[in-house]
């Protein structure tokens, strides 16, 4: 009883001194006031006891008083943070904004409203975009709902395809086996897959290689089976970048003379005709190709070559470039004979190396929490739910569920093992990369005769499409470097772009790898362009990171 009277009496005490013995009475009587009686004590005891009652009965009712206003502790730190701005788990559904979010809180409502822009203008159901800062996540969010019927948001945490980004976790396991010496990326793919049979084109014995296989130059098929149409395609594409590359040319040279003139009139004239005679028929797109919705569930990846391993080669393998899905269904054979392992459970191993913890492979029958519904809208604008498709024949191609999160970590993992090694000198005391130096080096070279649908400034290079460092004009628009890729699947649309920061070696002491901008962006919907979007953001970022 003693304890709880002081607890209430405490407030009594002078701020700035020690109580007095006598309390109350002391004080009336230095005060040179008549002295208090004994009913004093008694209407102290009474207020005590009054007191003391409210403050149990709030206590049992659990409701804690309101405090009335007071004045700042002046000896708190002014820059303590305030208790909401506390981060919370990573995997927590009500995770705030994370402390260094406010160093770019511009580049935050920009790119938001950018992504708000995008959805309104596709439709999309709901994305989610994630943004990391030199290996920190600064920025993760859901707009949207994952899933509209039950007016359930989407969320950092929620899970959807990847699309093609799979081809990229395949790479990964591809360098891994050849930096341990078990794969050789030069050599027919007969030797680890027997099951493939052997190629000709046009009457000649050809190789399909590893290598090949990567970067789309095998001449193995994608979804459109008509060869002709795709021959077709390839030659109209041709003669319209060969237009437009020589308009360029003599457009960067400046005033011709009256002969020059004229040949350049007739070249053109030349050119449109070739175009107008070859241009094909109206082609089906991805998703209007009848493999993208199998339903057959196969049991590993030699079982889903059947699909493809007899059909003939569309071109001679490495004159062109022909983006192949089932070519990574090979290439996950591959995996399996090289590793001696089953293909998921070899990528499972490097997911769980990496971290990715909510990343697996897409199947119907296990509950996956947090995961999507995918949507598309029919021939009357209406939105409806996809069909069910069953991904296993291209698991390593484009069957891989993800959250932004994960894709992030898997990010900068890759630039981290991309620039470590020119920090080896500055800081011997750097962990190695998940890929050596060497290999991240090899991966994010663009390849000759390759192509970057969804950035023509760009090559194709291991798995990743590549956009290298340019400026033509002085003062002018300047071309930074950056590896990305993006996916489109039944229902979904994503990418992953990677901007290295442009280091300085003579400041490399003061920094630790891994230095530059991340952003993954998923979305529930199919035939959503990312990339330039996922640009713009890192660009948004990697201004407000500068300043």
């Amino acid at each position: 009883m003693y304890r709880l009277l002081s607890a209430v009496t405490a407030p009594a005490a002078a701020p700035g001194g020690l109580a007095s013995s006598c309390g109350r009475r002391g004080v009336h009587q230095r005060a040179g006031l008549p002295p208090l009686g004994h009913g004093w004590v008694g209407g102290l005891g009474l207020g005590l006891g009054l007191a003391l009652g409210v403050k149990l009965a709030g206590g049992l009712r659990g409701a804690a008083p309101a405090q009335p206003p007071t004045a700042p502790d002046p000896e708190a730190s002014p820059l303590a943070e305030p208790p909401q701005e506390q981060s919370l788990a990573p995997w927590s559904p009500q995770t705030p904004a994370l402390p260094r979010s406010r160093c770019f809180a511009r580049a935050i409502e920009s790119s938001r409203d950018l992504l708000h822009r995008i959805k309104d203008e596709v439709g999309a159901p709901g994305i989610v975009v994630g943004v990391s800062v030199d290996g920190k996540e600064v920025w993760s969010e859901g707009l949207g709902y994952a899933d509209v019927e039950n007016r359930v948001p989407c969320k950092p945490e929620t899970v959807m395809r990847i699309a093609s980004i799979s081809k990229s976790l395949t790479m990964v396991a591809l360098a891994k086996l050849w930096e341990a010496g078990k794969l050789d990326l030069d050599i027919p793919v007969q030797h680890y897959v027997p099951e493939f049979p052997e190629k000709e084109y046009e009457g000649e014995k050809v190789s399909v290689t590893t290598r090949l296989l990567i970067s789309h130059l095998s001449g193995i098929r994608h979804y459109e089976k008509d060869m002709k149409k795709v021959k077709e395609e390839k030659a109209y594409k041709a003669l319209k970048m060969m237009k437009e590359t020589v308009a360029f040319e003599q457009e960067k040279e400046g005033k011709s003379n009256e002969k020059n003139d004229f040949t350049k009139f007739k070249t053109e004239q030349e050119n449109e005709a070739k175009c107008r005679n070859s241009k094909p028929g109206k082609k089906k797109n991805d998703f209007e190709q009848g493999e993208l919705y199998l339903k057959e569930k196969f049991e590993n990846s030699i079982e889903s070559l059947k699909l493809f391993k007899n059909d003939p080669l569309f071109f001679k393998p490495g004159s062109q470039f022909l983006y192949s899905t089932f070519g990574y269904t090979l290439l996950a054979a591959i995996v399996e004979r090289a590793s001696g392992c089953k293909y998921l459970d070899y990528m499972q191993k490097i997911f769980h190396d990496l971290d990715m913890l909510t990343t697996v492979q897409e199947e119907n029958e296990p509950v996956i929490y947090n995961r999507a519904r995918f949507y598309v809208y029919n021939k009357k604008k209406r939105l409806v739910n996809t069909p069910y498709v069953d991904n296993s024949y291209k698991w390593a191609g484009g069957g891989f569920l993800s959250t932004v999160g994960d894709l992030l970590k898997f990010g900068n993992a890759m630039l981290y093992g991309y620039q470590v090694g020119l920090f080896k000198n500055s800081n011997e005391n750097l962990l190695p990369g998940y890929l050596k130096p060497e290999t991240m080096v090899m991966m994010w070279t663009p390849v000759p005769n390759t192509e970057m649908s969804w950035d023509k400034e760009g090559k194709y290079a291991m798995a990743w499409g590549v956009v290298e460092k340019k400026q033509t004009y002085g003062s002018c628009r300047k071309q930074r470097h950056y590896a990305s890729h993006t996916g489109g699947a039944v229902g979904a649309s994503s990418v992953l772009l990677v901007l290295p920061e442009e280091l300085d070696t003579e400041t490399l002491n003061n920094k630790v790898p891994p230095r530059g901008i991340i952003v993954s962006i998923i979305c529930n919907m199919q035939s959503v362009g990312l990339n330039s979007t996922a640009l713009k953001i890192a660009l948004e970022f990697d201004k407000d990171r500068l300043d």
